[in-house]
């Protein structure tokens, strides 16, 4: 059984030496997801924020809202174990400049992608619940993350909900020229 220290009721922290997570313990973690506001839970199996290597069991469902963002001097890569999400890659005025289409290995949509260079990207989550590892380099430090600037504000629920519609619509339109 997965042993977890709370940071919050959307992140928390695997504490064995040698951290393992079964079925049952995502199945768990599915649920919390799906009872929390924002519709989301990490388990960070590093020890600490300060660690130089963070890896995450991440579930979003599908209601779940990413920012548009980017990382400062920070690479990021995915592995998706179930379910499937796209991707959005922006540059920085906010033009599409990518769509990454992912899903489990079984999906036959790509099943991995690393990031190298800071750019501004965002997560629609296709299925009604998608699981995968995240690797990225610590430490975590809140002021890496850098929020588009056109992004509507994060409490403004209409604004963001028209702005996925319009991004929905240009993914659309890219897809299908």
């Amino acid at each position: 059984m997965l042993i977890l220290r709370r940071m919050n009721e959307e992140v928390a922290y695997a504490t064995d030496d040698i951290a393992c997570i079964t079925k049952a313990d995502v199945d768990s973690l599915v649920q919390e997801a799906l009872a929390n506001p924002r519709h989301r839970m990490r388990v960070c199996t590093h020890r600490d924020p300060g660690d130089s290597l963070h890896e995450m069991l991440i579930v979003h469902t599908k209601d779940t809202y990413v920012r548009p963002h980017k990382h400062a001097a920070k690479s990021e890569s995915f592995h998706v174990i179930e379910g499937e999400m796209d991707v959005i890659v922006f540059d920085d005025h906010g033009v599409v400049t990518d769509v990454l289409r992912l899903g489990d290995y079984r999906s036959g949509r790509t099943f991995y992608y690393r990031m190298h260079e800071p750019l501004f990207h965002t997560l629609l989550i296709r299925s009604e619940v998608v699981i995968f590892h995240e690797i990225t380099a610590g430490p975590f430090r809140p002021q890496d993350t850098i929020f588009a600037p056109w992004e509507p504000p994060p409490d403004d629920v209409a604004a963001r909900a028209g702005y996925v519609r319009a991004l929905e619509k240009e993914i659309l339109r890219l897809m299908n020229p």
